[in-house]
């Protein structure tokens, strides 16, 4: 695991991530792999002016968590959006700004 969260994480110089501990970003999914399915594409139109865009969802995700607030359960947004643009690299746990 520590290659897919913590040295990856490293490799983009994000050094707040990749560890679930105090002072974290603790960005996570919950994944029932029994039930882990991608369905078909689909296209959808949300963009604006009409535009469409390909989207192919997944079932088996039960929770996703960004900075430690759940933001999806079982594919439905819960409506918080604690996330936010991420440029360049970032301080280490402990060393990384309170949310």
């Amino acid at each position: 695991m520590k290659k897919q969260t913590r040295d990856t994480a490293l490799a983009y110089g994000l050094r707040d991530r990749g560890l679930i501990a105090p002072g974290y970003k603790a960005d996570f999914n919950l994944i029932d792999f029994a039930a882990l399915r991608a369905r078909l594409p689909e296209l959808v139109y949300d963009l604006p002016a009409g535009g469409r865009r390909l989207v192919q969802r997944a079932d088996g995700y039960r929770a996703t968590f960004v900075s430690g607030v759940e933001v999806m359960r079982d594919g439905a947004p819960t409506g918080a959006l604690p996330g936010g643009l991420v440029r360049g690299p970032q301080p280490a746990g402990a060393d990384a700004p309170a949310p």
